[in-house]
């Protein structure tokens, strides 16, 4: 039974990375997968001679020997304990979505288009950089790119132009979603399982991911692309910005930027500080929205469309459910293999058949080379169920060394294939980017700088 749910995982596996070549919806493998992997438990569940025990991490002492139906409620115990874990990083997300989309119903980000004052090509790819690293580490990565590939489609009419600054824009939302606990699903959830903490997370991987990001644009910023001067899109119409634009920005940044604060001083789980934040977002977006389109001066078409929601309701109907549902569906199908024990084993395979690359972690732990290949992987498969596979793995304590190299190599190790990461799937449909050319232009521009970033991983680990 054990073969046929490892089956079943690798074909779903399979089905999530081919998405774009099979035609379907990764959510779609990942939903499957999750559901026919807990069957097939449950209907052989006394077939099984070991159980997991994710609360103490280890094995559970004599499972072989326990009759059906003390098996069969430890199973749904720790069904309803996984989708608990899983819960609390969907409503996260689902928080942090709706005020990112909060901020963009008042066009708070049209603020961010107005810092851009340049003509010169290799000007406006570092304030692109330096954007994406900061956004990405407020908003998350995804969100950054969407917001700054929005932007850049006002002020960049060549296309061909275009994509290279998307293609280092997305080695840049990468890098900066590496280096803060909100930043990247992955190091989100690193972050919520308690494996890693705010303060140590940012002082293990800011310079990393800074040279990440810091390095590829230097090298682009002489690349033939990036010489002279850039003709800026004119718009055609001037669209009157809300005035509470910059106010919902500011607001909404500042509120995200609060949940790592609430937790810290209530020690709650980041998804009731989120709640909390959302709320307080939501509070003014209702005050201002009345402000807004009661003025006579506002677009009457513009007025009529938001005329039958809320801003919250409007903002909640275009987050990204695909996305939360492509999620649950990978994260309880990594639970279901690490229930019976799998990833546990496979966490003892790595340990005495990887070789050793520089400084062993500690003693019995996980060679380097281990996560640099996790982060190679990850640029090939999903970087999500990687870093859920490692967290059932492996039993480092919390702000262990492990956990934020695993979290920086499975950030940016994403951006050396444009289907590596949500950032690079984004830009890859928004811009139309070949994968090809991604391969050719951009890849190696990522390599170098996860490479870089790596080696000063290797440093500042030894400053904790």
């Amino acid at each position: 039974m054990e073969a046929a749910i490892i089956l079943v995982f690798v074909m779903g596996y399979l089905a999530i990375t081919l998405e774009h070549n099979i035609k379907i919806d990764k959510l779609i493998p990942a939903l499957v997968m999750m559901a026919i992997c807990w069957a097939l438990i449950a209907l052989g569940i006394d077939s099984f001679p070991q159980w997991f025990d994710s609360s103490k991490h280890s094995l559970l002492e004599g499972f072989g020997g326990f009759a059906s139906e003390d098996k069969m409620h430890l199973m749904e115990e720790t069904l309803l304990h996984h989708l608990g874990k899983t819960s609390e990083i969907l409503v996260f997300l689902l928080g942090a979505m709706t005020i990112v989309e909060i901020i963009d119903y008042f066009d708070g980000f049209s603020t961010i288009k107005d810092f851009i004052k340049t003509k010169k090509k290799s000007k406006i790819l570092w304030i692109f950089a330096i954007l994406a690293f900061i956004l990405s580490a407020i908003i998350d990565n995804l969100t950054a790119t969407i917001v700054l590939i929005s932007i850049l489609q006002k002020i960049v009419k060549d296309r061909s132009v275009r994509i290279w600054y998307a293609g280092l824009i997305i080695i840049a939302a990468n890098a900066g979603g590496a280096w803060s606990p909100i930043g990247d699903v992955t190091t989100t959830m690193l972050w919520i399982g308690k494996k890693v903490t705010t303060g140590h997370l940012i002082g293990y991987l800011l310079l990393p991911s800074f040279l990440c990001m810091a390095v590829p644009t230097f090298i682009a910023s002489f690349l033939p692309a990036f010489r002279g001067d850039l003709e800026l899109e004119k718009e055609a119409t001037t669209k009157k910005k809300s005035k509470f634009s910059g106010t919902m920005l500011y607001l909404g940044l500042g509120a995200i930027v609060f949940v790592p604060v609430f937790k810290v001083i209530t020690h709650l789980p980041p998804y009731v500080g989120m709640m909390l934040s959302l709320g307080v977002v939501a509070i003014f977006a209702e005050i201002y929205s009345n402000s807004k389109f009661s003025m006579t001066e506002v677009d009457s078409e513009e007025s009529d469309a938001h005329a039958m929601h809320s801003p919250v309701h409007h903002s909640l109907s275009k987050i990204e459910l695909p996305s939360i549902l492509f999620f649950l569906g990978i994260l309880m199908a990594v639970a279901a293999l690490e229930s019976l024990g799998i990833l546990f084993g496979a966490a003892d395979w790595l340990r005495g058949n990887t070789p050793q690359l520089g400084t062993e972690l500690h003693e019995g732990g996980v060679s380097d080379l281990v996560v640099l290949f996790l982060g190679i992987g990850s640029a090939v498969i999903d970087n999500v169920p990687l870093v859920a596979a490692s967290l059932g793995m492996f039993s480092e304590p919390i702000d262990h060394e492990l956990w934020h190299f695993i979290a920086f190599s499975a950030g940016t190790g994403g951006s050396m294939l444009i289907i590596g990461s949500a950032a690079g799937v984004v830009a890859m449909g928004m811009e139309k980017i070949d994968f090809f050319w991604y391969l050719k232009k951009i890849a190696w521009l990522a390599a170098v700088g996860f490479l870089v970033g790596s080696v000063a991983f290797m440093f500042t680990r030894t400053l904790f």
